[in-house]
């Protein structure tokens, strides 16, 4: 039903959300230091206790539902909004590592493009 390329646009996503998710979790990548206000803001989320806990569960379980292939139109919808908090936070508060953030929500808009037909029915009455 869908091409090649969008098999490895969604294996992709889903590898980037499982890694980045649980590297919140388990810290296995040294990430450079973020700039001061960044900084502050991520420690002000992780002084919670469980905000960083659960973004990073979503990421997982998004990631693996787009990898196993389940449910791929409602994960795809389920990441937007924190696709596009990422790309919020690294263009108001961390520029330079903006990188990953256009990746993932560049792969995120692709896959919802490729995908479109199935948001049809919540758009039309």
């Amino acid at each position: 039903m869908y091409s090649k390329f969008t098999q490895i646009v969604r294996i992709a996503l889903g590898t980037i959300l499982i890694v980045f998710g649980a590297n919140k979790i388990y810290n296995f990548i040294p990430l450079p230091h973020p700039p001061e206000q960044a900084a502050d803001f991520l420690n002000s989320l992780a002084d919670t206790g469980y905000i960083l806990t659960v973004v990073a569960i979503f990421e997982i379980i998004i990631g693996l539902l787009l990898i196993l292939k389940l449910w791929v139109p409602f994960a795809l919808f389920l990441l937007v909004p924190l696709s596009l908090n990422i790309l919020l936070f690294h263009l108001f508060l961390d520029v330079p590592a903006i990188g990953t953030a256009i990746l993932v929500v560049g792969l995120n808009g692709i896959l919802l493009y490729k995908y479109r037909q199935k948001y049809k029915p919540l758009f039309i009455d």
